[in-house]
C-alpha cells in the first residue's frame, strides 16, 4: 500500500511539472542582421505547437511530415503574430524539420525588411505566453561580426539590442551567466539529484539510523564537498562536449542522468554509502555535464568567444546551485532533529524522488511519454 501510494504521488508530482522529463518548453530564435534586412530562423518544438494549435491531423499521437506540412501556414501565422521587430515587417519563408536534444522542432525561416540598416533591434517575443508561462525564448543575434544572446519570457517579453559597434564582452558574459542560472533552475533532474545528496547533509548515520549532525559547520562542510565535486565534474564534461572533444548519444546521457537520481535517492531510503557523498557527486556529475552541454549545443556557441561563453554558463550554473543550497541548508538544519525531517522529508521525499526518476528513466530509455499522458488526463 505504501509503495502504491508513493508511486501515485510521484506521478502527480511529475504531472505538475512540465511534460518534458528534462526541461520545460523553449524555442531557439536566430536573427542575423545584414544591411537593411534581418534574416531569421526560429526553431519551435512540435510538441508545444501541438498543444497550442494542434498539428496532429488524425490525433493518433504520431506526427508525420504530411501533417506538419499541412499546418505550415497556421504555424507561421501563429508564431509570427507573437514576434515583432520594431520598424521591420516580417515575412514568412520556408519551413523545415530538425531534431534537438529534446525532440523534433519545426524550423521557420523568415525575413524582416527594415528599409534602412538598423542601429538597434527592438524585439517583442510572446510565443506561448497564453499557454505556458514557463516558456523561454533563447535568442541569438548576429550583427557587425559579433554575436549576443538573450532570454525572453513572460517576465521579460520586450528587449532592445544596440547594433552599432561590437557587443561588449561583459554583456556576452552576463548573457551566458543568465543562461546557466536558468538552466539549473528548470533542470528538475539536476535539482533532484543535488537534493538527494543534500538531504542527509544535516544528519549523520550512527547506530543503524540517521541522527542529527552535531553542528552547522560539519553540515556546511559536507555540502561544500558535494557542490565542489559536482561543479568540478560537470565543468570538465560540459567543456569537452561543448568543444566537441567528446560526444555521447542524447538518449544515453538523459537515461544515465535519470538513473543517477534513482541511485542517489534510494541511498537515502536504504543507505549503503553513509558518507563521502561527494564521491557520488563527482562520478555522476561527469554525466550531468553532458546534459548541461545540450542547452549550449541547441543555442549555439559563438565561435569567437568559446571560452567566455563556457565560463559564463558555468558561473551561472554555480550561482543557481548556490541559491538552492542557501534556501535549503538553514531550513533543513533547523528541523534536522525532528521525526518529520528524518522520516517524512528524508525517507519519504527520497522515495518519491526515486519513483519519479524511475518514470523518467523509462521515458528516456524507451522513448515513451508516461508523465505527459498523466498530465493530459488531469489538466
Amino acid at each position: 500500500m505504501m509503495v502504491r501510494a508513493l508511486f501515485v504521488l510521484a506521478l502527480f508530482v511529475g504531472a505538475a511539472m512540465p511534460a518534458s522529463a528534462h526541461k520545460p518548453s523553449d524555442s531557439y530564435l536566430t536573427l542575423a542582421v545584414v544591411g537593411e534586412k534581418v534574416h531569421g530562423q526560429w526553431d519551435i518544438a512540435l510538441r508545444d505547437l501541438e498543444f497550442a494549435i494542434g498539428v496532429d491531423g488524425n490525433a493518433d499521437g504520431q506526427l508525420t511530415w504530411d501533417e506538419i506540412r499541412a499546418r505550415h501556414e497556421a504555424i507561421a501565422a501563429y508564431a509570427l503574430a507573437r514576434l515583432s521587430i520594431a520598424g521591420c515587417p516580417v515575412t514568412a519563408g520556408e519551413q523545415l524539420i530538425d531534431n534537438h536534444t529534446d525532440g523534433a522542432y519545426t524550423v521557420l525561416r523568415f525575413t524582416a525588411a527594415c528599409g534602412v540598416a538598423p542601429r538597434e533591434l527592438q524585439v517583442a517575443y510572446r510565443l506561448f505566453a497564453d499557454t505556458d508561462p514557463q516558456h523561454k525564448g533563447l535568442v541569438k543575434i548576429s550583427a557587425n561580426g559579433s554575436t549576443r544572446t538573450a532570454i525572453f519570457g513572460v517576465e521579460q517579453p520586450e528587449q532592445a539590442f544596440a547594433l552599432a559597434g561590437n557587443a561588449s564582452r561583459m554583456g556576452e558574459f552576463v548573457d551566458y551567466v543568465k543562461h546557466g542560472v536558468w538552466h539549473i533552475w528548470i533542470g528538475f533532474d539536476h535539482i533532484l539529484f543535488l537534493l538527494s545528496l543534500l538531504l542527509p547533509a544535516v544528519l549523520v548515520w550512527r547506530a543503524g539510523g540517521w541522527r542529527k549532525a552535531p553542528d552547522f559547520r560539519s553540515a556546511a562542510v559536507d555540502v561544500l564537498k558535494i557542490i565542489s565535486a559536482f561543479t568540478l565534474a560537470h565543468s570538465v564534461t560540459l567543456s569537452m562536449a561543448a568543444l566537441q572533444i567528446i560526444s555521447l548519444p542524447s538518449r544515453w546521457v538523459e537515461s544515465a542522468i535519470a538513473a543517477s537520481v534513482v541511485i542517489a535517492a534510494l541511498n537515502n531510503v536504504a543507505p549503503i554509502v553513509h558518507g563521502k557523498r561527494w564521491v557520488a557527486a563527482l562520478a555522476f556529475g561527469l554525466i550531468h555535464g553532458f546534459g548541461f552541454a545540450s542547452v549550449l549545443a541547441d543555442l549555439g556557441l559563438p565561435q569567437d568567444s568559446l571560452a567566455l561563453a563556457l565560463i559564463g554558463f558555468n558561473v551561472g550554473v554555480e550561482l543557481g546551485q548556490v541559491a538552492i543550497v542557501a534556501a535549503f541548508l538553514p531550513l533543513a538544519y533547523a528541523v534536522r532533529a525532528s521525526w518529520f525531517y528524518r522520516r517524512v522529508v528524508l525517507v519519504g521525499g527520497s522515495a518519491v524522488i526515486a519513483l519519479l526518476a524511475v518514470v523518467w528513466l523509462g521515458e528516456r530509455a524507451f522513448d515513451v511519454e508516461l508523465l505527459a499522458q498523466v498530465q493530459a488526463r488531469f489538466t
